[in-house]
């Protein structure tokens, strides 16, 4: 058990990597008058390097000196969306604020080639939960889907997924994790009473476009989507753009780490650090 004056280190520390991330990004969240730029749609597909709401996003990279710090700065610079960036060399810290997409970010750390694993995601806010995960791992269909909570009223959604067949496919978020039959026991889609609607429930996430590799990007926004409610519940991918089928696969949605929550960079459970770890330990493909 860690003894008090370590407990009391960690607390300090994550409230100095919270405040560093407001710093980050003070003046940066969306406002109502800002969002209204998106439209009326609830759920709003991103492509072809249309905006998404800014969001903080921190990453731990594996640098060890001054000239590992410009590097990644200067390949951030060339990454459109991206608005401000912060290193914190002695925790091995990247936060960057903006409105690139998960992906886009982890492939420019990448390319300036030093390890990089994302670690929070959010807005530094009092969010009781501002990120969560679902991980598809196969054997057939593997893919991870991230929300992440701007404000009250609006989450960020992004996804990858490989494996599925070419063409459309419906994807929601469903009433229950309960995986023991698969997607057949996660019920209905996720619509609650209070933000029900007879055009689209809530939880409906529309169709991803698959291409010929079955593979399939997504990157958008929802609105009235609250990531705290969706902890324990899943996310469905169906044969056909048809959501009233059993679905193909499911994943239960557990919550990610925020912003300033996740520095460790050692497993106490079996000592693997960030850097041993791969992509293997969390989906077993390259998406």
């Amino acid at each position: 058990m860690p003894s008090p004056t370590t407990c009391k280190s960690l607390r300090r520390g994550m409230r100095a990597g919270k405040k560093k991330a407001s710093s980050v990004a003070r003046n940066s969240i969306m406002t109502p008058d800002t969002l209204s730029a998106f439209g009326d749609s609830t759920l709003t597909s991103i492509t072809n390097n249309a905006l998404l709401p800014e969001l903080l996003t921190e990453y731990m990279v594996d640098m060890k000196c001054d000239g590992c710090v410009n590097a990644v700065k200067n390949k951030l610079a060339t990454v459109d969306g991206i608005k401000n960036v912060h290193v914190d060399l002695s925790n091995q810290v990247v936060r960057i604020l903006g409105s690139s997409p998960v992906k886009t970010m982890t492939e420019a750390l990448e390319q300036t080639g030093r390890k990089a694993r994302l670690i929070g995601q959010g807005v530094p806010e009092d969010f009781l939960v501002s990120a969560a995960v679902s991980e598809f791992k196969g054997p057939d269909i593997f893919g991870v889907v991230r929300l992440a909570q701007v404000n009250m009223e609006l989450a960020r959604i992004e996804a990858n997924f490989s494996g599925l067949s070419p063409g459309k496919h419906g994807w929601s978020i469903n009433e229950f994790g309960d995986l023991t039959k698969g997607p057949s026991s996660t019920g209905k889609v996720f619509n609650p009473a209070n933000k029900a609607t007879e055009k689209q429930p809530l939880g409906d996430l529309g169709t991803l476009e698959v291409d010929e590799k079955g593979e399939v990007f997504f990157s958008g926004f929802k609105e009235q989507l609250r990531v705290v409610d969706l902890i324990g519940r899943s996310i469905v991918v169906y044969e056909t753009e048809d959501k009233s089928d059993p679905g193909l696969a499911a994943a239960v949605i557990a919550r990610s780490a925020g912003v300033g929550e996740n520095y460790k960079k050692l497993c106490t459970c079996d000592g693997t650090t960030i850097w041993e770890a791969t992509d293997k330990d969390f989906v077993t493909n390259k998406v």
